[in-house]
């Protein structure tokens, strides 16, 4: 026996007088034998041992069916002393393999005894059911027996202090992952005090504090149920000093507080700390401490990733630039706003007209001062709104009682020029308005119609504000459906180009054609290109069907070459094309690709594409000019060009528009037709004349010195086919 178990493991001396010692602890002793007279003498031969401060305690069992019954209720046995031989020659080494596999107690230790040798197990098996030690009854003397259950205690609380460690580790993993993921700060709280307390197997009522945001305040971050009412509070709410004092302690010295009646953690974590405030009943061994230690550890990581994602959800949540909400946030709030079915409110989007032109002017720093300008004048007049946000790069929305403000409030409002940087600049708006009652739970959807009131407001120019009505929507939706067709009607080459022959009026000779797109339907019919163009360039899609009527034109100006009419073709230019930073490229490669001489191809820009940007569309026309290629100013005199800008493009013809021809004769068309080509001559440019029907429209022109013509008098728009034909007719 060795020193320490010597000191460990004590007799009562037989000369000590008797006195009744009080015990809370026992070690748990199970004799089991068929033989009622060992049991009595085992428990006399160990009667007033103690080990470890603690005296042996003796449970009986009578067979090994009735041990393992007794095991089986009865979970505290330290050490089974086993007969082998009882109700069955193997009765013991049975009641020892289902302790071990049925009942799967694998720390209670056991020695084996037998009064007939001849029975004892082999080694493979004391081995295999981990029997602790084996003895006949005639060699267990008193000592032998002290030694055995010495070594057999000893190794069952090793085994306990095991389990419990790993049990231990179990509950702070389960504990960890109960925790981590949670991302809000309250929730989150209030599972780190439940896991917290199932770790240290006391009640989960306590509080987590700590800082969240820049502010030095410590507050009620959440906790057990009956501090739920005190979150995002500062601790000097808590009705409880002994709480203030020790969570103060615990951050004002970095370390944890622990008394009889309660523990304080502090959980460091990145930049700020948290203290975790618990109340105990018992005091905590080193194990859990250790434990709780483990667990403080996923609980610092937990506290960050929660205050990380808060820093997101600002991310996610507000305009940077303004500190408004943003459109997420707003299609958020608008959707639960719209839950409420009120009838009171309107939704105003605020549509900044040509901001682009002050961020490419002026910089974008002016215009980002610009913005946050805008956002001061909004929420500091309009104090009352509900919602205000920025949705867009220039779009604002508010959200407001409809008798608080109204269109002409708003243009008031934003009327007084906006200080940006060291520019005083005077802004104008669009407005999209939508009356509650049309809010959508769906914020999208509400969204969805204050843009629809603000395109049409944007479009229209009598007013610079509109209301949503449904009917706009139903418009909205046979616009789209119009586009989704026609996209697919010209990815399925439906799309036809015809022509317009036009004729030099001194000599009736055929001199071009003008390239008229055409988009039939299933029964025969035509949309008109009034209503399909503009939807095409509002899509965008102008850009490829625009390039394709050219690659078209081309090609049938390459096709008639073959059969001897030589003769220009003039394709129309939107402004979208304009915009196609790779449009003079593609122009290029179209022509060289179809080897058309580049004097047979003449583009149309009308004046609002002029107008556009009448700097870049010069540089554009330059440099198409510059390849050969004719320019034609189309509808001359019906949009509000400046002579300054004509003068400055590099044009080779004016196209005078049908509206001053159909008048002729007529003193006020004819003087403005006369006007145009008086003006054409002396800029040395060609002049032709759109729509005309009579040879007296024919006459006057041609007294007045128009050179060119096209309209029904000499043909109306052809497909190819019936082009060969009508020039094969016309010139023979």
């Amino acid at each position: 026996m060795t020193q320490t178990e010597q000191e460990g493991f004590l007799f009562l001396s037989e000369d000590e007088p008797e006195q009744e010692i009080l015990h809370s602890e026992y070690w748990d002793v199970l004799i089991v034998d068929d033989d009622p007279e060992i049991h009595s003498v085992t428990q006399l031969a160990l009667s007033g041992v103690l080990f470890w401060d603690k005296p042996l305690r003796f449970h009986h069992a009578y067979s090994g069916k009735e041990a393992v019954e007794y095991l089986s209720s009865n979970h505290e046995i330290a050490v089974v002393l086993l007969d082998v031989v009882m109700e069955t020659d193997d009765a013991g080494l049975c009641a020892v393999k289902k302790i071990r596999d049925q009942l799967h107690n694998h720390n209670i230790r056991i020695i084996l005894r037998t009064g007939q040798p001849g029975y004892a197990p082999e080694e493979s098996i004391i081995r295999q059911y981990d029997i602790n030690d084996y003895k006949t009854k005639t060699e267990l003397t008193r000592s032998k027996l002290v030694t055995s259950l010495i070594t057999a205690i000893r190794s069952f609380q090793q085994l306990r202090e095991m389990a419990k460690q790993s049990n231990g580790l179990k509950d702070v993993i389960t504990a960890s992952k109960a925790i981590l993921g949670i991302s809000d700060i309250k929730d989150f709280s209030k599972a780190v005090i439940t896991q917290l307390a199932e770790v240290l197997g006391c009640e989960p009522s306590g509080v987590l504090c700590g800082v969240l945001d820049s502010e030095d305040k410590v507050s009620v971050l959440g906790g057990s149920l009956e501090y739920s009412s005190y979150f995002d509070l500062g601790i000097e709410q808590l009705d409880n000093g002994r709480i203030i004092h020790q969570v103060q302690q615990c951050l004002t010295q970095r370390a944890h507080q622990q008394t009889d009646h309660d523990i304080t953690f502090l959980a460091p974590c990145s930049g700020r700390n948290a203290a975790i405030y618990l109340e105990l009943h018992e005091k905590l061994t080193d194990s859990q401490l250790q434990f709780a230690e483990i667990f403080l550890t996923n609980v610092s990581v937990g506290f960050d990733n929660v205050k990380l994602i808060d820093r997101l959800k600002d991310a996610a949540y507000t305009d940077s630039l303004t500190g408004l909400s943003n459109r997420t946030d707003f299609v958020e709030q608008i959707g639960a706003f719209a839950a409420r079915k009120g009838r009171n409110h309107r939704l105003y989007l605020i549509d900044i007209e040509k901001f682009s032109d002050i961020n490419n002017g002026l910089g974008q720093d002016v215009g980002n001062m610009l913005l946050q300008a805008v956002s001061s004048r909004l929420q500091a007049e309009l104090p009352s709104a509900q919602i205000i946000a920025r949705i867009g790069a220039d779009v604002f929305a508010i959200v407001i009682e409809r008798n608080v403000t109204s269109p002409q409030y708003i243009n008031q409002l934003l009327s007084l020029p906006f200080r940006a940087g060291e520019h005083l600049l005077p802004i104008n708006f669009s407005l999209g308005i939508c009356e509650e009652e049309y809010f959508d739970p769906s914020g999208l959807q509400t969204l969805k119609t204050g843009y629809i009131a603000l395109n049409l407001a944007k479009s229209q120019s009598q007013f610079n504000y509109e209301f949503y009505l449904p009917e706009m929507e139903e418009k909205m939706t046979w616009r789209l459906g119009i586009i989704r067709q026609l996209r697919q009607d010209f990815s399925e080459g439906k799309l036809q180009v015809w022509y317009q022959p036009q004729i030099d009026l001194a000599t009736k000779k055929v001199i071009g054609c003008e390239a008229l797109l055409r988009w039939p339907t299933d029964d025969g019919q035509f949309i008109s290109p009034v209503v399909f163009v503009p939807l095409a360039e509002y899509s965008g899609l102008i850009v490829d069907i625009g390039q394709w009527v050219l690659a078209q034109a081309c090609q049938q100006q390459k096709e008639l070459e073959a059969l001897g009419y030589k003769i220009r073709m003039a394709v129309n230019v939107s402004v979208p094309q304009f915009r196609n930073i790779d449009f003079v490229k593609q122009v290029k490669q179209t022509i060289a690709e179809h080897q058309v001489e580049p004097g047979f191809i003449e583009l149309e820009v009308t004046e609002s594409i002029v107008m556009d940007d009448p700097t870049a569309v010069i540089a554009v026309l330059t440099e198409l000019k510059s390849l050969g290629i004719e320019i034609a100013i189309d509808d001359f005199g019906t949009g509000f060009s400046s002579l300054s800008y004509l003068q400055k493009l590099p044009l080779d013809r004016i196209k005078i528009d049908r509206a001053f021809i159909k008048d002729i004769p007529n003193e006020d068309a004819e003087a403005i037709a006369e006007l145009i080509i008086a003006l054409g001559k002396k800029m040395k440019l060609h002049t032709i004349a759109e729509g005309i029907e009579t040879q007296a429209q024919a006459d006057y022109l041609i007294k007045a010195g128009c050179e060119e013509a096209q309209g029904f008098m000499y043909s109306k728009p052809l497909p190819s086919r019936e082009l060969v034909q009508f020039l094969q007719n016309y010139l023979h």
